[in-house]
């Protein structure tokens, strides 16, 4: 019965053996596997990050252009708003001062020519004695100072 327990023991030491064998020989081959991916990855890994930093710089180039035409498009949208704005504040001031009687730029420019006519005529009508005449100098108009109250001459002493 010893003889038939130690065949036993020897078979099924054989197996155990053939099972470690296999599993000690897919555990190197998983090992070396995982070297050939590490070792992959960094050949690799450095033409991944150069054709990642090549991708980047051309969509950087691709945004920068985008944001200058926006920008460019919106200062040109800001102007156009600007003048508007100008104009409309210029022709409420306008308005304002022509409400209150204050007359134009054209206004004084036609009656500065109506008073051209007027003085060619008036030398016309004089035969040319104004002509003759040298032009005095224009006073410039001063205007009264207002004045004081009359003061209290003082009473006589009685």
């Amino acid at each position: 019965m010893v003889k038939k327990l130690v065949v036993k023991k020897l078979k099924s030491a054989g197996k155990d053996s053939q099972l470690s064998a296999t599993i000690r020989e897919s555990a190197q081959q998983i090992w070396l596997a995982g070297l050939g991916a590490f070792a992959k990855a960094q050949q690799e890994g450095n033409k991944v990050f150069d054709a990642l930093i090549r991708e980047g710089e051309a969509i950087q180039q691709k945004t920068r252009k985008v944001t200058e035409d926006k920008v460019t498009e919106m200062a040109a949208k800001a102007t156009g708003t600007w003048d508007k704005l100008e104009q409309v504040f210029e022709n409420r001031v306008a308005r304002s001062l022509n409400s209150l009687g204050v007359p134009t730029k054209d206004d004084v420019a036609a009656l500065a020519k109506r008073v051209a006519e007027l003085k060619a005529e008036v030398e016309k009508l004089n035969g040319g004695a104004a002509k003759a005449e040298k032009p005095k100098a224009a006073k410039p108009v001063r205007r009264a100072a207002p004045k004081a109250a009359p003061k209290a001459a003082p009473k006589a002493a009685s």
